[in-house]
C-alpha cells in the first residue's frame, strides 16, 4: 500500500535489533513491526531454511504449516527460484498449501545471511490483490535490511 513508509519501517527494525545478540530476537521483532504497521494482514514471519526444507520461525497471525518443502507453495516456489513470489490470488497458485484458509493474497521475499539462503519472509493477507509493487519494492528494502543484520557481526547461532 503506498500509505506505508517503508524507510521509516527499516530504521525503525535498524533500532530494534541495535543492542540484540541473537537471531531469533531479531526475527520475532521483524514479524511484530510488519504485522503491527502493515494494514490488512493475517499474518506476517519467517520460514528458515534448515535441512533443505524451511521450518516455522517467528511469526505474528494465526498457527501455521510447521514445515514446507523446497519448491511447493509460495514460500517454497519463492525459496528454490531465490524470488519474490507477489500472488494477488493465492487460489490461483499452482500448489498453495492453504496453512490459513482465510489468506487471499501474499508475498514472500526470500532472505540470506552472508550469501547463502536463509529462509523467507512470508506476509498473507484476506484481501484480494492486497500487495503491490511499492509493498514488494519496500518489503525487498525490509528485508535487505534485515540480511545486513544477520550478515553483521557474531549473532547467537540458536536459528
Amino acid at each position: 500500500m503506498k500509505d506505508v513508509d517503508y524507510g521509516l519501517l527499516c530504521a525503525q527494525l535498524r533500532a530494534l535489533t541495535e543492542d540484540t545478540e541473537y537471531e531469533i530476537t531479531d526475527l520475532a521483532n521483524a514479524s511484530a513491526l510488519l504485522y503491527e504497521t502493515l494494514p490488512e494482514l493475517n499474518w506476517a514471519g519467517f520460514y528458515l531454511y534448515r535441512g533443505g526444507a524451511l521450518i516455522l520461525g517467528p511469526f505474528q497471525g494465526k498457527t501455521a504449516c510447521t514445515r514446507i518443502e523446497m519448491g511447493k507453495g509460495v514460500c517454497g516456489t519463492a525459496a528454490a527460484a531465490d524470488a519474490t513470489q507477489l500472488v494477488p490470488d493465492v487460489h490461483r497458485f499452482p500448489g498453495h498449501i492453504a496453512c490459513d484458509g482465510a489468506s487471499n493474497s501474499e508475498i514472500v521475499v526470500p532472505l540470506h545471511k552472508n550469501g547463502k539462503l536463509y529462509g523467507v519472509l512470508d506476509i498473507d493477507s484476506p484481501k484480494l490483490a492486497r500487495f503491490d509493487g511499492a509493498d514488494r519494492e519496500g518489503l525487498e528494502a525490509f528485508a535487505k535490511t534485515l540480511e545486513e543484520i544477520l550478515s553483521a557481526g557474531d549473532r547467537g547461532k540458536e536459528g
